[in-house]
Formats: structure tokens, sequence, C-alpha cells
């Protein structure tokens, strides 16, 4: 019916604090996020893993036109803060620093973070069951490709075999929602995206 507004998704990026993931949540936010959409950040990982003393963020300003950049940077010690009153200085929460960024980029989305105990499961399989129960519609993951890596997945999948694949690969091949990796491709070079049914797709930043 003309006029109804497109029905929320739920779009979620797996969040670590590497360059790989800030590119993932760069993708998302510029290209696959829509303002009813709700993104969740999901974590999966040893709680200690959850500070981290690296921050993944130049802070987009309101004038940037909604555009989150992106970089990777020490946060000097005694910097930008920990958790709360004092401990681990110079200590940042990641998560904290994707969703900031995010409600700075996309203002009008909901953002929910969330930190899941992989319990010494396989992070692929942890990461599949929370697509499961929380009924996630389009999952985004970052991928660090090397060329071996390129050619021993190629060469699992023309045989048949699933095991070996890295976390990115084996979520594309057995997620029951859309699932994309994402490739940064330098600063402004664009990036290089995977699916199932897309393979090194590129697009422009």
């Amino acid at each position: 019916m003309e006029g109804e507004a497109t029905p929320a998704r739920k779009v979620m990026v797996i969040a670590d604090p590497t360059r790989e993931s800030a590119a993932a949540l760069q993708y998302t936010l510029s290209h696959a996020i829509l303002e009813n959409d709700n993104l969740i950040l999901l974590h999966v990982g040893n709680p200690n893993s959850w500070k981290s003393p690296f921050s993944f963020f130049k802070w987009p300003s309101p004038a940037t036109g909604g555009s989150a950049s992106f970089s990777s940077s020490s946060v000097p010690g005694g910097g930008v803060g920990g958790s709360g009153g004092g401990g681990g200085a110079g200590y940042f929460d990641f998560l904290e620093a994707m969703k900031h960024a995010s409600g700075i980029a996309q203002p009008d989305i909901r953002v929910q973070v969330d930190r899941v105990d992989g319990d010494g499961k396989e992070k692929a399989h942890v990461i599949l069951q929370y697509c499961t129960d929380h009924s996630i519609d389009l999952l985004v993951i970052g991928q660090k490709r090397s060329l071996s890596n390129v050619l021993l997945g190629s060469q699992k999948r023309k045989n048949g075999s699933l095991r070996g694949l890295d976390t990115a690969d084996y979520l594309i091949e057995n997620s029951k929602c859309t699932c994309v990796s994402v490739q940064k491709k330098g600063q402004n070079a664009g990036y290089l995206l995977n699916t199932k049914t897309h393979k090194n797709f590129w697009l422009l930043a």
C-alpha cells in the first residue's frame, strides 16, 4: 500500500576491536542500514576482551553529514577512559565507541549492544544461534583476506567441504539470513563484498 513504512529489519554487525570490524560497521552505516532498522552490535568472546586499548574511530561531527570515519590508533595512557571510576586508565570500550559512532552517523536508528561469552564454542556457531534466536535479517562481518585463504576456501567449496573455512566464509555458507563479509580497500577505494550469491563484488565508497 502506498505510503506504508518499510518494516524494520534487524541488522547485526559482528563487533571486535579490529580494522575489519570497523570497516564492516562503516559499510553498514553508509550503505546497508535504513532509518527504520534496528542495529545490533554483537561481540562474541571472553569478557576480558571487552575492553581494548585501541580505538578505531575518529569521531565524526554532525556537520559531516552523518558519515563516520574510522581509523586504527592507540588511545594514549590516561586518555579516553575505560569503565566508570578510572579503572584501567587509557582503556576504551570499543563497543560503546561503535555505538556512539553509529548514533552520530545514523541518529534515527536504534542501536543495541550485546556481549556473548562463547563458552568455548566455535564463534561462528554462537553467531548462527544468535541469529536464529533473535530473527536477524542481515548479518555483516568484517573479513581479512589473504590470497592463500581465498584459494583454500575456493578449493574447499569445490570439494563440498566447509571445514577449515574462516568465520566469515562459514557464516556466509550457513547463515539462514543474508550474510555479507566486508573488506575495506583503502580509505576511499571502496569495499569488496562477498555473499552466498555474489563473490568479490566491488562497491565504491
